[in-house]
């Protein structure tokens, strides 16, 4: 399977766990190619909205580019959701982290497993 198509599956993955929890999710088709900001997910369940960035990541490090952050921050500002990225890392399922905790390097933020584990949620305590 290829980048694109791990994405989408890890996406889709997610969509599921949150609907299973109660919250209603959509995936926003296309995100990231169109000229307006947009999140890889919308989600709520009746009193908070998410606005969610999704990775998959097989190594110790996923990798976001500025834009894709900054374009999360301006969606869920002008929207009124909560930012947040999720990774998906290779045997230790999903995590979720604000954009405020990523670290910045020159041309990118990062969120690696160890910050992960310092600094992310898994679902049930990000939606709680």
């Amino acid at each position: 399977m290829n980048a694109k198509g791990k994405g989408t599956s890890a996406e889709r993955e997610l969509i599921h766990m949150l609907w299973e929890r109660k919250w209603a999710a959509h995936r926003i088709a296309g995100s990231g190619s169109s000229h307006y900001p947009s999140p890889d997910i919308i989600a709520g369940n009746g009193g908070r909205i998410l606005a969610i960035e999704c990775k998959a990541c097989a190594g110790d490090s996923q990798y976001f580019s500025k834009e894709e952050i900054e374009n999360l921050v301006l969606f869920s500002k002008m929207f009124g959701a909560e930012p947040y990225v999720a990774t998906k890392f290779n045997r230790m399922g999903w995590f979720f982290m604000t954009p405020m905790h990523l670290k910045e390097t020159a041309a990118s933020w990062v969120m690696s497993r160890k910050m992960c584990e310092l600094y992310g949620k898994k679902l049930d305590d990000a939606i709680r």
